[in-house]
């Protein structure tokens, strides 16, 4: 090649004024825009003739897509000349390729040789924080900050979320250093907030933004803010917050989207739909918000407008599944049974695929269809291999849900005849078993599984529980639980269970603590039996009778909770 043609040819590669792939390719490499130039022309060293090879064959492998060889080359060059403008370069193809080691080496040597280019410090200390480097990396963007640049210490907190606690708590010291020399630093109170309420301290995250209200423009803030009064319990200020905002942001998505899913978690359910209306008008290409609204719809009861809302997505080809999905609700809230049927077939594997195949099941059981429930599960077995279990699991749920118990177990049969081992098929087998009367079935399926999962707890609480209500083994079902309440302390189910057994050990006051804390945390209409059933023994016969009460509010139809009123009481109503 002509070394002066050479010359010129990487010169001009050098200033950035090509990209690494042709404009008719489909994928191109990372051109430098105008917001990523630099504030001032690059000065370039002279470069041997090795370096102009590497380069020129960087680039012509560049724009025969094989980005290998290109990253490799400027790489290798940005280590050897230690050059700003090729540095950065080498940096850019990095970062498009997701090379996180060459980006790193690259955006270091590239800060480096350039110290007053605030692009470059900041891209060090972002490819620093990605590393796990935080400490390195608030140098770099500190830097930054002094430069009066745009920072990212949001970035920095949010890439620390996952890291251990030692990490985080030198993380904070660090912004903590930095927020005394630059207190009112708007961009350092957004980000020290962030690492508050990834440690679960809400209230002094909160504390904090509301000391240092956000500057003009900064939305990020007031959403954190909003989401943090919901969690502290003062959920009653988010929404005249976020109003506040919109008025003087009447066009942020981010606001409106937040301001509409926060009435959604106040049970505010029309005034939320009349807002993903407006943004669905405003934003008619949003699949996710007319999703959204589809559902609210549903909450609501709008059959109608979510059928218009669900229809519109399968045609614009978006959320198909789960459209199907919701349209057979509508359908069977409209008692249109095969219409149901119909949209529940057409949904594919995916989060959606094992619901509708539940409920295509449950329907065909429930109207006297078993054999067609039972062949069509078969089918979809057969075409979707990977479902297998679970659609046996389904198979014997809908039995069982229709009274079919020894239809399930002969399905729960065949299935172990296949997956012996699998404890899910076990452990239903042991419920139905139980359900049967026949305990000795259950008792041997729960031990198989904990002999070969010593803290599986699901199934030491249902063994224990077992135990405690059908048979006199206190002392053996306390020691199951006891073990499933080390593993799980605070599942209610356990906590349920672990009071249902000091109740009939005698341990009356015990067994009210335990009930009370499972009841608080999980309203269900069996806990509320139990309770009011220790309640009563324990003379509180008043409060016994309003614990009921609750308990019919969350399940009218509740046989256990008639069964021991009728016991205790003499009659079925209080």
């Amino acid at each position: 090649m002509n070394r002066s043609y050479a010359l010129f040819l990487a010169f001009a590669l050098l200033q950035g004024c090509q990209t690494l792939a042709p404009e008719s390719t489909d994928t191109q490499a990372p051109a430098l825009d105008a917001a990523q130039q630099p504030d001032k022309p690059v000065v370039y060293g002279s470069f041997s003739q090795d370096t102009i090879y590497n380069l020129l064959s960087a680039e012509l492998a560049g724009q025969r897509n094989r980005f290998d060889i290109a990253l490799d080359n400027y790489v290798s060059e940005a280590i050897k000349t230690q050059d700003a403008g090729i540095s950065e370069r080498a940096y850019r193809i990095a970062e498009y390729l997701g090379a996180d080691q060459p980006a790193l080496d690259t955006a270091l040597i590239w800060a480096k040789n350039d110290p007053d280019n605030l692009d470059a410090q900041r891209a060090a200390a972002i490819q620093l924080a990605r590393a796990g480097r935080y400490d390195d990396s608030m140098t770099y963007m500190e830097k930054v900050l002094q430069g009066k640049g745009d920072t990212h210490f949001d970035f920095l907190a949010l890439s620390a979320a996952e890291t251990d606690q030692d990490t985080r708590d030198g993380l904070q010291k660090s912004f903590d250093r930095l927020l005394q020399k630059y207190p009112d630093n708007s961009q350092l109170v957004f980000g020290k907030a962030l690492l508050l309420q990834q440690d679960g301290n809400a209230s002094a995250a909160l504390a904090l933004l509301e000391e240092h209200p956000p500057e003009d423009g900064e939305i990020a803030p007031v959403l954190l803010r909003s989401r943090l009064l919901q969690s502290v319990g003062r959920g009653d200020e988010a929404l005249p917050l976020l109003q506040k905002t919109i008025r003087q942001y009447p066009d942020d998505k981010r606001l409106r989207l937040t301001y509409a899913r926060t009435l959604v978690e106040q049970d505010r359910l029309d005034d939320a739909k009349i807002e993903f209306s407006s943004l669905v008008e405003q934003y008619p290409d949003d699949d996710e918000l007319r999703y959204s609204l589809a559902l609210i719809c549903l909450e609501t009861k709008n059959w109608d407008e979510a059928a218009g809302y669900l229809e519109e997505l399968i045609e614009r080809d978006s959320h198909v599944d789960a459209a199907h999905l919701n349209l057979g609700r509508i359908h069977e809230e409209r008692n249109q049974q095969q219409a149901a049927l119909d949209e529940y077939a057409q949904v594919g594997p995916g989060n959606d695929y094992l619901p509708a195949q539940l409920r295509q099941a449950d329907i065909l059981v429930a109207n006297g269809r078993s054999t067609e429930a039972s062949r069509r599960l078969a089918l979809a077995r057969e075409i979707q291999p990977d479902y297998a279990i679970q659609l046996y699991l389904i198979e014997a749920e809908a039995l069982g849900n229709n009274d079919k118990d020894a239809q399930a177990l002969q399905v729960l049969e065949q299935a172990l005849k296949q997956y012996p081992d699998d404890n899910n098929l076990l452990y239903t087998r042991a419920m139905l078993a139980e359900k049967r009367n026949d305990l000795d079935q259950m008792e041997k399926d729960l031990r198989s599984i904990i002999a070969r999962e010593p803290e599986n707890a699901m199934a030491l609480n249902a063994l224990g529980y077992t135990l405690a209500d059908r048979t006199s083994r206190y002392a053996e079902a306390k020691a199951l639980i006891d073990k499933a309440h080390q593993i799980n302390p605070d599942d209610p189910a356990v906590l349920d269970s672990l009071g249902w057994v000091n109740f009939r050990m005698g341990n009356l006051d015990e067994a009210e603590r335990l009930l009370r804390q499972a009841l608080e945390r999980f309203p269900d209409h069996e806990v509320a039996a139990h309770l009011g059933e220790v309640l009563w023994s324990n003379g509180k016969r008043r409060e016994a009778r309003q614990i009921w009460a609750k308990g019919f509010e969350a399940q009218p139809d509740s046989p256990i909770l008639r069964k021991t009123i009728l016991r205790l009481t003499g009659s079925e109503t209080l």
